[in-house]
């Protein structure tokens, strides 16, 4: 992979003064989301870095842990239109998507008419989205990779940006349909949601249980996020973080894997998306921070939540007791 600026300075005018200011954007939208999204600091950046790359996100983790409200926040705080659609066994495509109906504004004169679902909003929170048919499910994969749909042979364009966040519970399996393959690829990143720690939980009894509302600003505009979006493909990369991301997604297939533990317990492993995905991520993350360029430890930090759902162990790991987290962290021992 060939970047057309090795560093910085040999970027376009000003790459690292604009690299500089959007950090410390960032890092006041981040701060502005900790007001009401209490010790979720990791859930909070990684939902920003799949935003910054222009990716979904798929966020797992029991009921109570404010993803809902994230994604609230979220919708505020960059000046985002936000909807929420809650799947469920019955829900149709046309609740998603819109569905034409046949007007008659005059008598005599007769024709259809598209009528928008929530689909065409700017933030998409698919809640639960694993309780929906698959038929309903796959009715998002047009609009995820293509950010359009299709209704009766007429294709309708949805806003820039456009980012799905959608929720699955990790207890609750009866009456569920497992994500496809094909959908989950097209999920930039998995977060897991866990607990609050102690001293986040307690702040958050004090601030939530009480008479006065927290207000949020909006520091971003969605025009402004669009354009961070492309700033993000500017941040250059050196060859060794690539080689790294090459390396990290490689070996990850049984077929062209060095490691034992690959070979025996992985069924499916990830594709070039997933190099395409990790490479953005870590970019983005690195504008988050404020640097220049990515390194080789945001590869490894990322490389769980861009590669956990991309990947699935056959019989014989389960049987053993391995699981995808520590196949992942096995692969990145030889980065550290």
């Amino acid at each position: 992979m060939n970047e057309p600026y090795p560093n910085a300075v040999d970027g376009p005018p000003n790459l690292a003064a604009e690299i500089e200011a959007l950090g410390s954007t960032l890092r006041r939208v981040r701060d502005q989301i900790d007001r009401v999204i209490f010790g979720q600091r990791n859930v909070i950046d990684q939902t920003l870095i799949t935003l910054l790359a222009g990716g979904h996100a798929l966020l797992i983790g029991v009921p109570g842990l404010a993803k809902t409200r994230l994604v609230e926040t979220l919708g505020t705080v960059l000046g985002l239109d936000d909807r929420r659609v809650q799947f469920t066994p019955d829900l149709m495509p046309a609740d998603i998507l819109g569905s034409e109906v046949l007007d008659e504004p005059e008598p005599g004169r007769r024709s259809f008419r598209f009528i928008k679902g929530p689909v065409f909003c700017q933030l998409l929170m698919a809640d639960e989205i694993n309780r929906a048919s698959p038929r309903t499910q796959s009715a998002l994969l047009q609009a995820m990779q293509e950010h359009q749909v299709s209704i009766a042979g007429v294709r309708h364009g949805l806003p820039k940006p456009f980012h799905v966040l959608a929720t699955q519970n990790p207890l609750e399996q009866e009456g569920t349909y497992p994500l496809p393959e094909a959908q989950l690829d097209r999920f930039l990143m998995q977060i897991d949601v866990d607990y609050p720690d102690l001293d986040a939980e307690r702040r958050m009894l004090k601030m939530t249980t009480g008479g006065e509302e927290t207000r949020l600003s909006t520091i971003m505009s969605h025009t402004e996020l669009f354009a961070a979006q492309r700033l993000v493909r500017l941040v250059p990369v050196g060859e060794s973080v690539v080689e790294a991301t090459l390396g990290l997604v490689r070996s990850g297939r049984p077929e062209s894997s060095e490691t034992e533990e690959v070979k025996r317990h992985v069924s499916w492993a990830p594709g070039p998306r997933a190099s395409q995905a990790l490479m953005l991520a870590v970019r983005a993350r690195a504008l988050i921070d404020g640097r220049l360029s990515p390194s080789i430890d945001d590869v490894i930090e990322l490389a769980g939540p861009v590669m956990r759902h991309r990947m699935a162990l056959n019989f014989a790991a389960r049987a053993d007791g391995i699981s995808i987290e520590q196949v992942v962290q096995r692969l990145c021992d030889p980065l550290r």
